[in-house]
């Protein structure tokens, strides 16, 4: 059964939410730090890294939080396979083919070609390519990052081309996933018309049992063992009252 608390349905645990803030936190310090590095040429990063001691100082503390990040992935990874390995749990994020119509059903929806949005489970085919995407671009981030706190050792087994190419890369990645974040994750997550004007979710566990009508209906009708039926039903008067 479900957990639902005056409306309510919880979906993340005290673990992730201290999870999401601690990505969260350290995100915002290596871009502080690393693109007031790559930008020093500007008012405001000369400020920053004026502020935070040189840059001396702002090197060592982007590095040492890229050492924290690197310890995050790992954990979140390690968790994630000792979950569903040994304690069975369901691989709600892995990318698979219903993701894809899912993704073509929604696009007929918004153009008004169908009256009946996708039939999402615990998560969406908008976070799990987001998901993937940071997962990716971290491992990026971590490889190019450790090439360049250590060039000298990097060069002694790799071709010297690697230490400029990995720069390239890890300014580059850096700036593309700074753009992502405020431009499609900070949209889903503040702008959007379905949350707005904050999704509260990731800093209380809970979400509302309509959004879940609406997002999550299959995770929904598993929880309150219920067919699919009923929710898509729950859902129509949902859209009727939103009309009226």
């Amino acid at each position: 059964m479900s957990t639902v608390l005056h409306g309510y349905v919880r979906r993340f645990g005290i673990g992730r939410i201290l999870e999401h803030q601690a990505n969260a936190l350290v995100f915002t310090i290596l871009v502080i730090t690393g693109l007031s590095q790559r930008f020093h040429e500007y008012r405001l990063s000369h400020w920053i890294i004026t502020t935070l001691g040189g840059v001396d100082a702002m090197r060592i503390i982007h590095r040492y939080t890229g050492f924290l990040f690197i310890l995050l992935i790992a954990t979140h990874i390690a968790v994630g396979v000792y979950g569903v390995i040994v304690k069975r749990w369901p691989a709600s994020m892995m990318i698979n083919v219903d993701d894809f119509r899912n993704a073509i059903q929604n696009m007929k929806y918004y153009f008004g070609i169908t009256s009946q949005p996708a039939l999402c489970d615990r998560y969406d085919y908008k976070q799990k390519f987001e998901y993937w995407g940071v997962i990716a671009g971290g491992f990026l981030m971590i490889a190019t990052g450790l090439i360049l706190w250590f060039p000298v050792l990097v060069a002694r087994f790799l071709p010297g081309e690697f230490i400029p190419a990995a720069k390239a890369a890890h300014s580059n990645e850096a700036l593309l996933a700074f753009l992502v974040i405020i431009t499609w994750h900070i949209y889903n997550s503040i702008f959007s018309p379905e949350v707005f004007p904050l999704d509260t979710a990731i800093f209380t566990g809970r979400i509302s049992r309509e959004r879940m009508v609406h997002e999550h209906p299959l995770e929904l009708a598993h929880r309150e063992q219920v067919s699919v039926e009923e929710i898509i039903k729950h859902r129509h008067v949902q859209q009727h009252d939103i009309n009226r």
